[in-house]
């Protein structure tokens, strides 16, 4: 193709639909392969030339087909309970089977949860609540109600008052079911309610009704007020009050017009709200089972590599263990992980790891405070591989934490980006060395007795657990 053709065709592209883009290389699959049957069957005289012509459409059309993309998308409401179905999948396959028994009672509630969540998905119309630490009296309810009431079916949930102190500050559930919270303010404003106003929910929509005087200078003041206290977004959603029954519809009309051109986006959002936060819920859970699960794989495969170091005659022997011992962790966690990566592309990410680690000083550092664990008194090869030993074990246990952490972070994502693991990778790995220094007793009192396995001609085993670690 010559220069302007490939600018014509890359126009034609941006000027195609959105929805046609993806569908372009079949399309043209589909159209060649018509030309082509349908040139060569005309010099064929072929009396079935009609039939092949449709052969070829439907060719194209299979070919389009294939090319249509499956399943929902991952941001919509079917393509969230997909996402919900696939981790209660992964939770399956992680317990085993036959399942333990907390295992069933988890997936129950599972079932339980998502059974609710599929029923507040098809309610109608909206819920509101109005809360505040001290809200306004019950019996203003039904003139609210009036005030807001439109096209939606409208259900306002008058709230208990909000606790002046709390330990977590964290909104009750009940709220987040909502598609949009009223905050009732009374001035000045109190610490109590700019720690719950601070707390509220990013994604969770709120209006605050704010009590003040009936004149414009004063409402204009404490409107400047109140937004050098409050985010730019509550600021723009201030609705002013003077406590009188009769000014209330004024007060909230504001509100009314949101609801009665927004109430089908305001549902939405909180369909998705709320299945994003059973979903985040559910991969917090699912993340804890793994590192269960992965916490005596890297135990187990630190000691082999430390066994095969001092195994190991050779220092390019040393190596050959750590790339097998660590090569079959990597498959290991890549199940755990439910990760589609090569076993290249997992080697590859580890890899880059293992250089942050190193130009971090891990080893040197584990080095150090290895030394008073093993004397290295009448030393043999064995007995001065054993410090090696150990700093390759501890090696492959920050590696292994950080690799584990980088899995977290890329669910989901079908290929890794080397760039910008390689950019991730310092600071992954000083999470990973800070986390594990604080298990240092730990791994020491395993390397412990792991060296007290060793041959006795090597080592004195008694020698080894009066040595106490260098703080």
């Amino acid at each position: 193709m010559t220069l302007p053709q490939l600018a014509g065709l890359a126009m034609v592209r941006q000027a195609m639909p959105t929805t046609l883009k993806p569908w372009l290389p079949a399309i043209g699959t589909g159209v060649m392969g018509w030309f082509a049957l349908d040139g060569l069957l005309r010099l064929s005289h072929l009396p079935i030339a009609s039939g092949l012509t449709l052969a070829g459409l439907g060719l194209g059309a299979l070919l389009l087909r294939r090319r249509q993309p499956r399943g929902p998308a991952p941001t919509d409401v079917p393509g969230w309970l997909g996402r919900l179905e696939q981790l209660e999948a992964q939770f399956l396959r992680l317990a085993g089977e036959p399942a333990p028994a907390q295992a069933e009672l988890d997936s129950q509630l599972r079932k339980d949860q998502l059974a609710a969540l599929r029923q507040e998905l098809e309610r109608q119309g909206l819920q509101l609540a109005l809360v505040g630490t001290c809200p306004p009296a019950l019996a203003l309810q039904p003139d609210l109600i009036g005030a807001l009431r439109g096209p939606e079916t409208l259900q306002l949930h008058w709230a208990h008052p909000l606790p002046a102190w709390s330990a977590d500050w964290s909104w009750p559930e009940v709220f987040a079911a909502c598609d949009l919270l009223i905050h009732h303010l009374r001035t000045p404003l109190s610490a109590a309610d700019l720690r719950w106003l601070e707390a509220l929910p990013a994604a969770q929509p709120a209006w605050l009704l704010v009590d003040c005087p009936s004149d414009d200078q004063s409402r204009e003041a404490l409107a400047a007020e109140l937004r050098s206290q409050l985010g730019q977004e509550l600021s723009r959603r201030l609705l002013f009050w003077d406590g009188l029954p009769t000014t209330l519809t004024a007060s909230v009309s504001p509100l009314a017009r949101h609801l009665a051109s927004g109430g089908a986006e305001l549902r939405r959002s909180r369909q998705l709200r709320r299945l994003e936060q059973l979903h985040s819920q559910w991969q917090c859970n699912l993340e804890q089972l793994r590192r269960q699960h992965f916490l005596p794989l890297q135990r187990r495969t630190q000691w082999l590599v430390a066994a095969g170091v001092v195994a190991a005659p050779l220092p390019s022997l040393d190596l050959l263990v750590l790339a097998v011992a660590n090569g079959l962790m990597l498959r290991e966690m890549a199940r755990l992980w439910d990760c589609p990566w090569t076993f290249e592309q997992l080697q590859a990410a580890a890899s880059e790891l293992a250089k942050a680690a190193l130009a971090q000083g891990v080893v040197e550092w584990s080095s150090q405070l290895l030394t008073g664990l093993v004397k290295l008194h009448g030393a043999t090869w064995l007995v001065g591989g054993a410090l090696q030993a150990l700093s390759a074990a501890y090696l492959t246990r920050v590696v292994a934490r950080s690799m584990a952490d980088m899995l977290a972070l890329s669910a989901g994502v079908s290929e890794p980006d080397l760039a910008e693991i390689k950019r991730q990778a310092p600071l992954l790995v000083a999470q990973a060395a800070a986390a594990e220094k604080l298990d240092w007793p730990a791994f020491i009192e395993q390397g412990r007795q792991w060296l007290c396995n060793l041959p006795p001609a090597s080592m004195n085993c008694s020698d080894l657990m009066a040595a106490e670690p260098t703080p």
